[in-house]
């Protein structure tokens, strides 16, 4: 029962506000969603996180950085920071899965099924 792997989980997630404070429980919400990303791609090093505040809107963009100079942002807008959280990081797992799904059937040459794609 040991933390497998832990050392290799080091990403490290900034979370930044704009025209805006980030309260604390915001910020431990971000960063609990954030840390869970590598569930989908494992080679996260970085997750930056930026906070904005305009008139009754709040916007949010996340920005993921991964080896081989890989990145992925999602964008969003609303009037609840929370699902806001929540919609751009369901953008992200999209992402990051099809990044993986196309990494996976690259190198082994396998559909998305997994059977063989020869032809």
């Amino acid at each position: 029962m040991g933390a497998l792997g832990a050392a290799e989980n080091a990403v490290q997630i900034s979370v930044t506000g704009r025209h805006v404070e980030v309260s604390g429980e915001v910020e431990d919400y971000v960063r609990g969603k954030a840390g869970r990303l590598t569930k989908y791609y494992d080679r996260i090093h970085e997750i930056e996180v930026i906070l904005d505040h305009e008139s009754e809107q709040f916007s949010a963009e996340i920005i993921v950085r991964a080896d081989h100079k890989q990145t992925f942002v999602a964008r969003g807008t609303g009037p609840d920071t929370f699902a806001l959280i929540d919609g751009i990081m369901d953008k992200l797992e999209r992402q990051l899965t099809k990044h993986k799904e196309k990494l996976r059937n690259r190198k082994g040459r396998l559909a998305a099924d997994g059977n063989s794609a020869e032809g």
